[in-house]
């Protein structure tokens, strides 16, 4: 799988290594390159880049901006054709892949740097007790609920469902009252329709693999899987054509009643006249407490630039409390915060609605990590897809998952 990886990238990088080439031969020893995924740079990072190389005379960091679809192929690709930049954001799912492949080096953690995180966000960053990644963004769901549906279908609008016999029961109620889908479900081949699945996972103390060993094939996940076999009738109809936030859209517009999403979602509905609330995800019938997928991107070092030790200590400044607080808490773009603070209690006073999403993180888990990301996410598309549209009952599907998801641990 190794060789595999590398050379079929390897080929991809080729095709542009004249526009790359360029660039990385004018890379100087103080100088750290960054693939930075999106269309502009946050202000608030061009400010703490520019406190750091003050306090760094003679280096100089310089982000290169690149669309969201192409971010991580480009740094992945540039590191298998032997030209890696000094540092790129990627979803921390992939650094299993990338440190497999010997194309990143370790970041490690010390214990205060650890403990000053919530539960489990290192975890998404760690392999066999090391750490190949520092968190610079992270994401939990809530459940969004349309209160003035819940009172047309003769539910309680003040009364969100705890459990996920209730959100069945309810996205029934409306559907069957109101004509309206009571439920939002996302099952399109999009790496989301997995996250989406997670979440139930995570409410119900289930998991996917364990060290090396495979448990999806689980009571837990068989009752989450199950439990989106019955919600399905009482969804938006065809729910494979549909991604997150082309849900999130239909929500918006009140032509669902309750939708699983991240907190980016609260700051569009505020701009709506949708009556609207936000509660934890309902939970599971073997669930210890509220849960829910714990997604991080990262900032990944690669191997061979010359510049990884440096490297390392910007990805840790840029990604310290300070400068971190300040880009996650600024407003819509759905980012949970990382670590607990006196800042984080001031934004949650000021604004109730982020509660919830930081409530599940007690017994939520991370995105699994496997050899080959790709492969598992489509494995697991596959089992949920094969599900919501009548293709395969929730047992077989699961089984033939898991047997699936071996090649790829």
């Amino acid at each position: 799988m190794t060789f595999h990886f590398k050379t079929g990238l390897l080929a991809f990088a080729l095709l542009g290594s004249t526009a790359l080439g360029a660039v990385n031969a004018q890379a100087a020893d103080k100088e750290i390159s960054w693939i930075y995924c999106g269309d502009s740079i946050d202000p608030i990072h061009v400010k703490y880049i520019k406190q750091w190389e003050d306090k760094n005379p003679g280096w100089v960091v310089k982000p290169e901006l690149v669309g969201w679809e192409l971010c991580q192929d480009k740094a992945t690709t540039l590191a298998a054709a032997g030209t890696p930049v000094g540092m790129a954001y990627v979803g921390s799912r992939t650094l299993k892949q990338f440190a497999d492949n010997d194309l990143i080096v370790p970041i490690p953690m010390t214990d205060d740097e650890k403990k000053a995180y919530y539960p489990g966000i290192v975890n998404t960053v760690t392999i066999d007790g090391q750490q190949w990644g520092t968190p610079i963004a992270f994401s939990t769901k809530a459940l969004y609920w349309n209160k003035d549906l819940f009172k047309k279908a003769g539910l309680d609008p003040e009364k969100p469902p705890t459990t996920w016999a209730e959100e069945i029961a309810d996205a029934k109620t409306i559907k069957e009252k109101t004509g309206i889908p009571g439920y939002g479900l996302s099952a399109k081949t999009f790496d989301n329709t997995m996250h989406q699945f997670l979440h139930w996972v995570y409410t119900n103390n289930g998991k996917v693999i364990d060290g090396d060993k495979i448990t999806l094939d689980s009571p837990e996940v068989l009752a989450a899987l199950q439990a989106y076999k019955d919600i399905t009738p009482y969804s938006v109809e065809g729910p494979t054509a549909y991604e997150q936030n082309e849900m999130r859209a239909i929500f918006l517009d009140g032509k669902v009643g309750m939708l699983q999403a991240g907190s980016g979602a609260a700051y569009r509905l505020k701009e709506t006249k949708i009556n609207w609330g936000v509660a934890p995800l309902p939970l599971g019938p073997s669930a210890k407490g509220q849960g829910t997928l714990l997604i991080t991107d990262s900032l990944a070092v690669f191997k061979g630039s010359g510049v990884e030790d440096k490297a390392i200590e910007f990805a840790k400044f840029i990604t310290s409390p300070g400068p971190q607080g300040e880009y996650e808490l600024q407003g819509g773009a759905g980012l949970t915060p990382l670590r607990p603070s006196p800042m984080v209690d001031e934004f949650v006073k000021k604004d109730p609605s982020w509660k919830p999403f930081i409530d599940g993180i007690a017994y939520g888990g991370p995105e699994p990590l496997f050899k080959d990301y790709k492969g598992f996410q489509n494995v697991m598309i596959a089992m949920v897809q094969s599900v919501v549209t009548g293709q395969a009952q929730p047992a077989d599907a699961l089984k033939k998952a898991a047997a699936d998801l071996e090649q790829y641990k």
